[in-house]
């Protein structure tokens, strides 16, 4: 079996139960991996080299012993710099916590190290997340593998970047408006923004609590949907240290609950006009699943208007009056972006308890509304953005053309709490990636990740970036 820096997950798992490679050569053809990248792409904020070393050696004696291993037993993983490992430096790209160093780790991570997984380092975010552009004052922009000129997205950049140039198998994104599902698109691979209560966000920063605590989730990004399942099976379970988490089951889809699944083409005005590349590879995967035996047609969804408004209310107005204490005094450690977000998040007059309340007994009726339109169509599919990535800079929250126009087709899922998978599916004449999005019910990933997975069985094998990054 060879092993390449594009190996999947299950190929790396297989490879070191047949003992066609150990979990030492793994993770040196890794760091060295990230050694010729990083200079190019600078996707990391921490890399613990020594400790992975150690944790391969570990991983390879319990190889040689005969030891039960775990499913992700000597597989390299990476987090972003904005969940919780103890020991590691948990900046969130600012340098008002530049040096916060956990003490425990997140809940998730001590799932992966369970299931035997070896961590690398964490990567980088754009400050406390609110772009989608990765770019900050103490570790600078990260860059997208496929063209070094444009964005890897955000606010989970430096893990897409990383994953798509063959420098970590896998990980740990967020996403409070499509912060897994942008990046992931940007760099052609795939991930999912599970339902809130899936994966427990406990040890994320900015905190999962509260009454909104909806927007935000963590979740897998990997370059196939199979390992971007594998590692959602690791880290999915309910945790006392988020309110929302909730003791599901994990499911498998057969393949009788996949035929004749009705599909939606999401259709609706409030979601403004995708790029006609864009809506190619929406209409693409849409015949592939046709081609499959889904039922697929187009479907008006009605309401989206207002949950987009709800959304920036909450992660606009409410997050952004929430950050500005922490930040008052420090202007000038302040990044540019996160300044232009407060700017544009600021209210003119203070937010009252009652617009508060009044805000979130609207969620959740028009989450009820949508769900009702929803009823028979399980699934639907639509752009994660209007555009595929833009250049280092380009990114704005003006009016307009900036991101509250151009990631609309995601921030709405945030609002409402459904789960939604990027998956990569074809290019623009630039050569950047696609990504289409699968959007589903509540508690319905597992469906998510099999329709996800269906179009990428009539995509082919996951495509790399086509040039070594120098």
């Amino acid at each position: 079996m060879h092993l390449s820096p594009y190996s999947t997950i299950q190929e790396i798992s297989r490879g070191i139960r047949s003992k066609s490679f150990s979990p030492i050569e793994i993770v040196d053809a890794h760091l060295q991996r990230i050694a010729s990248c990083e200079p190019k792409l600078n996707a990391f904020v921490h890399l613990d080299e020594h400790e992975a070393r150690i944790q391969a050696a570990v991983a390879q004696s319990s190889v040689l012993r005969g030891d039960p291993l775990g499913p992700l037993h000597g597989v390299p993983v990476t987090v972003k710099s904005c969940v919780d490992v103890a020991g590691w430096p948990c900046p969130a790209g600012s340098l008002l916590r530049k040096d916060h160093v956990p003490q425990q780790d997140a809940p998730l991570v001590s799932r992966l190290k369970t299931a035997g997984a070896i961590l690398l380092g964490n990567t980088n975010t754009p400050e406390f997340l609110m772009a989608y552009e990765t770019n900050n004052l103490p570790n600078g922009k990260t860059s997208n593998p496929w063209n070094l000129s444009y964005s890897a997205g955000g606010s989970s950049g430096g893990e897409a970047a990383a994953i798509a140039s063959g420098c970590s198998a896998g990980g740990v994104g967020s996403d409070g408006g499509g912060s897994i599902r942008v990046p992931a698109h940007f760099c052609g691979i795939s991930g999912l923004k599970p339902t809130p209560g899936r994966i427990p966000a406990t040890g994320h920063f900015p905190a999962g609590v509260g009454a909104f605590s909806w927007i935000g989730v963590v979740g897998p990004m990997a370059r196939t949907i199979a390992d971007v399942r594998l590692l959602f099976e690791v880290m999915a379970g309910p945790d006392a240290g988020d309110a929302l988490s909730a003791p599901v089951p994990p499911r498998r889809c057969r393949e009788s609950d996949l035929r004749g699944l009705r599909v939606g083409i999401l259709e609706s005005d409030a979601l403004g006009v995708a790029t006609l590349e864009t809506r190619a590879a929406v209409a693409h995967a849409a015949k592939s699943l046709a081609e499959q035996g889904f039922r697929v047609e187009p479907f008006r969804l009605s309401g989206l208007d207002h949950a987009l408004e709800l959304w920036w209310f909450f992660f606009g107005s409410i997050i952004g009056n929430l950050l500005q204490p922490g930040i008052a005094g420090h202007k000038d450690e302040t990044s540019p972006m996160l300044l232009e977000y407060l700017s544009r998040a600021a209210t003119p007059d203070p937010i009252s308890l009652d617009r508060f309340m009044k805000a979130c007994a609207e969620r959740d009726l028009l989450r009820a509304e949508i769900l009702r339109q929803m009823q028979d169509v399980p699934i639907l599919l639509s752009p994660v953005s209007s555009n595929p990535a833009f250049h280092h800079g380009e990114g704005s929250y003006a009016p307009g053309t900036g991101y509250r126009d151009t990631m609309r087709f995601s921030q709405w899922l945030n609002l409402t709490g459904f789960p939604g998978a990027s998956v990569p599916v074809s290019h623009s004449s630039e050569g950047l990636p696609i990504g289409v999005q699968i959007i589903g019910r509540p508690f319905e990933d597992e469906l998510v990740l099999s329709v996800a997975e269906a179009i990428e069985a009539a995509c082919g094998p996951w495509q790399p970036p086509p040039l070594e990054i120098p």
